[in-house]
């Protein structure tokens, strides 16, 4: 990661932005507006566009933050060590068994209470 905090403010970033919104928004009426065209073409045009659209968006100081983060993201996740099909099953069991044992303690302390109260109160279930 670097250690430098810059903020490239280019107005062309701003302009950029601005017709990648528009191209957005365009596209949305555009699919509404065209219900008679085809579902296929429609959603070709809209592949299209949010492809061009992104393409805008990654030329930007924000859009090229946001790729080097996802490259740094994506060398971490190559890191991890997964466990096991034979361990996750292992854990599942733990967990489902231990959420049964704490269910159950909490039945039988909401049992002794709702006894406990009626004892006190005189109200009996």
């Amino acid at each position: 990661m670097s250690d430098k905090v810059e903020n490239a403010s280019n107005p062309l970033d701003t302009v950029k932005w601005l017709v990648v919104f528009a191209m957005l928004g365009g596209l949305v009426y555009g699919y509404e507006s065209y219900d008679e065209v085809s579902v296929l073409y429609r959603a070709l045009v809209a592949v299209a566009v949010v492809v061009i659209a992104l393409g805008i968006a990654a030329t930007t100081f924000k859009g090229q933050t946001f790729l080097n983060f996802a490259k740094d993201a994506r060398i971490e996740v190559r890191k991890v060590v997964w466990p096991s099909r034979q361990e996750v099953v292992r854990m599942t069991l733990v967990i489902l068994f231990a959420t049964a044992v704490v269910g159950v303690l909490l039945y039988l302390i909401d049992m002794v209470l709702v006894w406990g109260i009626g004892l006190v109160t005189g109200i009996g279930a």
